[in-house]
């Protein structure tokens, strides 16, 4: 007996399009990101920080923070679309995950007093997250319009079967 038929084609989108190269690719840069980042605010970052006044230091401080947040809500979003992708979720269960993900909220801050004394290791990298930003919001966006396409397409299937019902019996849709 064959196992449980995917219930929605949003999945088998996914799915393809998780298994990609282009997907593989913002993986892998989101990952590598990730740890690259660790390793330089727990080493030369460190060193980089003590050199700054108390306004630099701030500076410092305050955007290695939005750098660390946006690189854990971009993790989060590159890691639920696998666990989608590979069918290790269900849709309800993904839902539930994606709302604690905010990706419109993790974009260039205000400008910050001492910002001029960033180092450029900082710097680079806060710009990189940003642009890494960027192509997940497209990913999402992507993705979000054809998992609408696909729920409409959907729709259309039975209100086409609901039609053919209501002619078969000759009764009136409401």
């Amino acid at each position: 007996m064959p196992g449980p038929a995917k219930n929605s084609t949003t999945v088998d989108f996914l799915s393809r399009f998780t298994a990609s190269e282009q997907f593989d690719k913002v993986f892998k840069e989101g990952m590598g990101l990730v740890e690259e980042t660790a390793n330089y605010l727990d080493g030369p970052g460190r060193q980089d920080a003590r050199l700054l006044d108390r306004h630099g230091a701030v500076a410092y401080a305050t955007e290695s923070m939005r750098l660390t947040t946006r690189l854990m809500q971009l993790a989060s979003w590159l890691l639920l679309q696998r666990a989608i992708g590979a069918g290790e979720m269900s849709q309800e269960e993904a839902r539930k995950e994606k709302h604690r993900i905010s990706l419109s909220d993790i974009g260039r801050g205000n400008p910050l007093s001492g910002s001029e004394q960033l180092p450029q290791g900082l710097l680079d990298i806060v710009e990189r997250s940003l642009s890494l930003h960027q192509r997940v919001l497209k990913l999402d966006v992507m993705i979000n319009m054809q998992a609408k396409a696909e729920m409409a397409e959907q729709t259309r299937h039975v209100e086409t079967h609901m039609d053919r019902i209501a002619a078969a019996f000759k009764v009136g849709r409401a």
